[in-house]
């Protein structure tokens, strides 16, 4: 028995010394990941404290639950997680689709130099910051000065103020997120497709296979793992809509459907300074990106056989 156990003991020190190089390439990720995601945990008791900046964190009163049963009562419950939730779906349904359908339409464009021009083309939307894009868009859909509203005018219509119309505003956020991102999203679908071997391509068009059939029955199952994959990550954040293009398009007119978890937990929380509180609704939505996170990995594997474990 000791035998074995030393067996094993020397192995493994052989193995770590074998590749030391690569695990002092992981040092700075773990170390990073310690200190921005462990190490942040700590806090998450605020939710369950009533917090008092002069006593502290483990110097406040425990309250439990009560954080998030105020939540649960809170007028605010079910719109901000309506809100969260059709702007989530509509933009997943919508926006998760297309740079697959880019990148499959791109792979069997055989001119490799205008190829180019339109991934660069479709790119460089994301590297646009988010401020710069919330002003963009309020600029172009001005009723007075802009783009949009002025070629409305030219044929004849009158100006329409699309930000302060609460039934417009889900539309301008997905399709502009759509508009800035399908380029880069379309990215690891191109590394996907990259990995398919040339001869198939090559024996099925021996055997007359279209163009329509090639991305059918060769490029579609080839990137099918890696959709599955991204598809359960994206439902393991449906309700983490991201606070900064939601916040900037915001306005008094429009509040009652852009008015999100993540722009709440920013009003309540640091605006109204109500720390435990905001910290509650954060836990909340937290746990329930987790719990849609197994279901969904869940019924991937049993549907696909594609799972993140």
């Amino acid at each position: 028995m000791k035998t074995k156990k030393k067996r094993k003991k020397g192995s493994t020190m052989r193995a770590l010394r074998r590749d030391i190089s690569l695990w002092l390439f992981c040092i700075p990720g773990v170390v990073l990941t310690f200190i921005f995601s462990y190490i942040p945990m700590y806090g998450v008791q605020l939710a369950f404290r009533r917090y008092n900046a002069k006593a502290g964190i483990w110097g406040s009163p425990w309250v439990g639950l009560y954080y998030f049963k105020r939540f649960f009562e809170s007028p605010y419950f079910g719109s901000t997680i309506k809100n969260t939730l059709v702007l989530s779906l509509y933009g997943l349904i919508v926006s998760f689709p297309i740079p697959i359908i880019l990148a499959l339409l791109l792979n069997s464009f055989r001119h490799k130099k205008y190829r180019k021009v339109i991934q660069t083309v479709t790119y460089a939307p994301n590297f646009i910051s988010t401020v710069v894009m919330c002003g963009m868009i309020i600029l172009f859909l001005s009723p007075s000065v802009g783009v949009i509203n002025n070629v409305v005018q030219f044929f004849g219509g009158d100006p329409v103020n699309f930000m302060a119309k609460k039934e417009y505003w889900r539309h301008i956020y997905v399709w502009t997120g759509i508009w800035q991102g399908m380029g880069w999203s379309s990215v690891i679908y191109f590394a996907a497709l990259s990995g398919i071997s040339p001869e198939l391509h090559e024996a099925a068009k021996c055997d007359g296979a279209t163009k329509l059939q090639l991305i059918r029955h060769i490029d579609l199952p080839s990137i099918l793992p890696t959709a599955t994959v991204l598809l359960i990550m994206n439902c393991g954040s449906i309700l983490s809509i991201g606070f900064e293009k939601a916040y900037l398009l915001q306005n008094d007119l429009n509040l009652n459907v852009s008015e999100i978890i993540s722009t709440y937990v920013y009003k309540v929380g640091l605006i109204n300074n109500d720390m435990s509180y905001s910290t509650a609704i954060g836990l909340f939505n937290t746990l329930v990106n987790l719990v849609m996170l197994l279901i969904v990995n869940k019924a991937a594997d049993k549907l696909s056989g594609n799972s993140l474990w």
